[in-house]
């Protein structure tokens, strides 16, 4: 049944899907890349926020990006 289903889909929806998804991979490297560099006011928010993109990933990723940021320690 799933691959009748996917058989009836139409080529450019999954290659917008396929599209949708690589950027969406990207976008999780990024966040996961600039946690691991970075330093927290808190120590424990690295792992925090690492959790939080893995276990939460599409919500986690864009809420790292809007208030995530800001829970990093400034450095000149």
């Amino acid at each position: 049944m799933i691959l009748s289903f996917i058989q009836n889909i139409g080529g450019s929806f999954l290659i917008i899907l396929s599209i949708i998804s690589f950027i969406y991979l990207i976008l999780m490297i990024y966040c996961l890349v600039d946690i691991i560099r970075s330093e927290f006011k808190d120590p424990n928010m690295k792992l925090i926020w690492i959790i939080i993109i893995l276990f939460a990933q599409l919500i986690g990723t864009l809420v790292y990006l809007v208030i995530g940021k800001s829970t990093k320690k400034l450095t000149y």
